[in-house]
């Protein structure tokens, strides 16, 4: 990292930090139509204690509330994202606290966390943030949640929020060193609440139980830290009760945002610029992979410059988007730039909050997607009656759920703002989300084809059943029925035997029915050699007899 000339990285101190963490975390099936449906209505049951409260949007607020910053956000995005984003109108749900617009998501808020103390490494300062909110982001018909932890801080050595953003939003340890300390993460991370006491604090130095939970379960255990914060959902692979049980979908790495207001951004190099923007998977300190396609394209992949100028009287902002994170970079003396209202920090906190909240939520309800075909075929056993209505209903319930979601949430375009619309695409193409979209299409089409076959196979069947059926008993009701012929004369008879004859004839009838239906392959099988006229009469004799065998050929019926 250079640092001889004056504001390089070396000794820039980031007057305004803002790390926005986005954790997309996956929903194990809720029981009752309507949780299923609308997985935040388990929060509403009094049974469980908790901190969240259902977030009524700004739109339903009193006008005196109504900021310009929510305006600008509202106006930024085409109509049917502002129909997701924000419900419609039209119509309400019956929530137990008032009318909200009817819309598919839905946002829970806890206050009780004031601030984050995060000790980077063993004997450093600690560091303290500022939580704006935490919030649990709920969708309809989905299993998918996202976790959303805002945080600032003033007055930041670059070096430090670098660490930050690289070692900050891990669910647990990638390993440990020698001295039991976690790697890649934090040394200490603790939830404050109100005079700064200690509500939870992180255990990334707990090797043993990290390890007796993998050996135990085949699954990651999630830091103490974060458990506590997704409280009372519980993961799906611990004993405890909860209305939610959840379970990753992806890398323990969460995505995240950054906001970082430099007094001189333009004297860091590039080589600072690529630590920024590749810091998801970038150790600061550690030599550049120079020859990787992301650091030899980093403009053309990673930067957004149409407001980098190089004019000293320029807005001086720079957008560095990997797909698992987006950063942004400016000048702090710039008075639009640290805007709160109507200014780059306003849209960093909402229109780019949104569009990366978008591209994420697509990523995460694909795998979900994608997992759930997975578990439906690890779940077949076609020797199981049972088992194969079940994998038929999830495999239709699924193509069911997949197209809500490509009519109500996937969106190509979600703005007619060039910028918006830009780091939205960018951030989708470097996540993948297009082409996994297609994957998933082709999967669930695929799963979807082979139970329309399988049904028209089992339909086919049932009609050459029925043909084989209906031939051999035509055979009977022509032979007594020739002439109106009664081969038993017995209509003058008393009633008791009438009666007789009658339950004789309809038990005998049945019986050599169900022996039909039961032999029918066969027998379909020594129709169709009948009708060979290339075979002999031995021949067919001999396929006549391997039908009524007990038993039968079991390599002819196959055949």
């Amino acid at each position: 990292m250079s640092s001889s000339e004056p504001g390089s990285a070396a000794d820039q101190i980031v007057r305004h930090f803002r790390h926005v963490l986005l954790w997309p975390l996956q929903l194990e099936g809720a029981h009752g139509e309507e949780v299923r449906r609308k997985p935040w209505r388990t929060l509403d049951d009094p049974r469980w204690q908790h901190p969240w409260r259902r977030v009524a949007d700004e739109f339903t607020e009193d006008p005196q509330h109504f900021h310009e910053r929510h305006y600008k956000e509202f106006v930024s995005f085409l109509p049917y994202v502002q129909r997701f984003l924000y419900g419609d109108p039209r119509c309400a749900d019956d929530l137990p606290d008032g009318p909200l617009p009817a819309g598919p998501m839905r946002v829970f808020r806890r206050d009780d966390v004031q601030a984050l103390r995060i000790t980077v490494a063993p004997g450093d300062t600690p560091v303290r943030l500022a939580v704006a909110h935490v919030d649990l982001y709920f969708f309809f018909e989905l299993d998918l949640i996202l976790l959303n932890v805002e945080l600032h801080a003033e007055s930041l050595p670059l070096s430090t929020a670098q660490e930050l953003l690289y070692r900050f939003g891990r669910a647990y340890p990638s390993g440990w060193d020698d001295a039991g300390q976690g790697l890649h993460n934090v040394h200490r991370a603790e939830w404050l609440g109100a005079d700064d006491v200690v509500l939870s604090s992180s255990d990334s130095d707990a090797r043993s139980r990290y390890l007796a939970f993998v050996c135990r379960n085949r699954a990651p255990c999630v830091g103490v830290h974060w458990a506590w914060l997704l409280q009372p959902l519980v993961s799906d692979h611990v004993r405890e009760d909860g209305p939610l049980r959840y379970r990753q979908i992806e890398y323990h790495r969460m995505p995240f945002m950054a906001y970082l207001a430099l007094e001189k951004p333009r004297a860091l190099s590039r080589e600072d610029f690529i630590r920024l923007g590749l810091v998801a998977h970038l150790r600061p300190g550690d030599p550049l992979p120079l020859n990787d396609p992301s650091v030899c394209e980093f403009e053309q992949r990673h930067c957004d410059d149409r407001y980098w100028s190089n004019s000293a009287a320029g807005p001086n902002t720079r957008f560095l988007c990997s797909g698992q994170s987006l950063i942004v970079v400016g000048e702090a003396d710039c008075e639009f730039y640290r805007d709160a209202e109507r200014g780059l920090l306003a849209q960093f906190r909402h229109q780019y909050f949104l569009l990366f909240l978008i591209a994420h939520f697509h990523r995460a309800a694909l795998l979900v997607f994608s997992d759930r075909l997975a578990a439906a075929i690890g779940g077949l056993d076609i020797r199981r009656v049972e088992s194969v209505r079940r994998f038929k209903r999830r495999i239709r319930a699924n193509y069911a759920l997949f197209l809500g979601f490509t009519h109500r949430y996937w969106f190509p375009e979600i703005s007619e703002r060039g910028q918006v619309q830009s780091l939205f695409r960018r951030a989708s193409t470097q996540l993948g989300n297009d082409a996994l979209f297609v994957q998933v299409k082709e999967q669930v089409a695929e799963m979807n084809d082979y139970l329309d076959s399988d049904s028209a196979r089992r339909q086919s069947n049932t009609v050459v059943r029925l043909t084989v059926v209906t031939i051999f008993g035509l055979i009977g009701t022509i032979s007594t029925g020739f002439l109106g012929m009664n081969l038993i004369a017995e209509a003058e008879a008393p009633l008791i035997d009438r009666v007789n004859v009658f339950f004789f004839v309809l038990i005998l009838s049945t019986v050599l029915t169900l022996i039909a239906v039961a032999k029918s392959k066969r027998l379909s099988d020594f129709l169709e050699e009948l009708s060979d006229e290339n075979l002999s009469l031995r021949q067919k004799g001999r396929a006549f007899l391997r039908a009524m065998r007990p038993g039968g050929d079991r390599g002819a019926g196959a055949g």
